[in-house]
């Protein structure tokens, strides 16, 4: 399983993602710069977290525009695996890869804190190593993070199960453990196929055990299955 990761200008999770993948995965993973266009050679492509093109305009707007994404927006319409990591959930909605958008938090400040999470749905690629109902804890880091989408888009996403990952110890949404106000509590969604994930939380910063959680390593084990 080869995977790469996309380095824009202002990505600050990329070497993060790497060392999960590469250092304590022992899988092949190569550093893509924005302006290349050459992913024949990947598997799974990962939009990390940072701040893209200094989310000028709005977050991933720009980015959605650089040679890189092109072909990303290829690769995840060949059914392969596309994994976007907070800002990289944000590229990958300006990108129309994942509907709706990511939007100032409800407080208008910035989040860096660890929070509960439930799994909703294990059934594809992503969350196979997980159970459905089983509540895990991720570290969150943004200013914008805030779901939104119109109320026709939401009913697909739950009808769909499309919704992965929500903010919350339980399958029932619940205002006080909704850290930025995101509809539905969603931390976490798929497309419709179920190849391209989005989600605000940072799973390679709860990976090495040296750090002292390893809830987030389980997203990538279960592509090596």
């Amino acid at each position: 399983m080869k995977f790469g990761v996309i380095v824009f200008p202002g990505s600050n999770c990329d070497r993060d993602v790497a060392w999960v993948t590469q250092g304590l995965l022992g899988q092949p993973t190569r550093m893509i710069w924005h302006e290349d266009t050459d992913l024949s050679d990947i598997d799974v492509v990962v939009i990390p977290g940072g701040f893209s093109y200094g989310d000028y305009l709005r977050c991933g707007a720009i980015a959605r525009f650089s040679p890189v994404m092109r072909s990303t927006i290829e690769h995840a319409n060949q059914g392969k695996l596309v994994l976007g990591i907070c800002n990289g959930f944000q590229v990958l909605t300006e990108a129309g890869l994942l509907p709706g958008a990511l939007v100032r938090n409800r407080d208008l400040h910035f989040i860096c804190e660890s929070v509960p999470l439930t799994v909703i749905n294990n059934n594809i690629p992503w969350t196979a190593e997980y159970q459905t109902g089983e509540v895990i804890t991720l570290p969150i880091a943004h200013g914008e993070g805030c779901y939104y989408a119109d109320e026709n888009t939401l009913v697909e996403l739950e009808e769909n199960h499309q919704v992965l990952f929500r903010y919350g110890s339980n399958k029932t949404p619940k205002l006080e453990e909704n850290p930025n106000g995101s509809l539905h509590n969603i931390a976490g969604i798929c497309n419709r196929q179920g190849n391209v994930l989005g989600m605000m939380p940072h799973p390679e910063r709860a990976s090495d055990p040296m750090l002292g959680n390893t809830d987030g390593i389980k997203l990538f084990k279960t592509l090596l299955r």
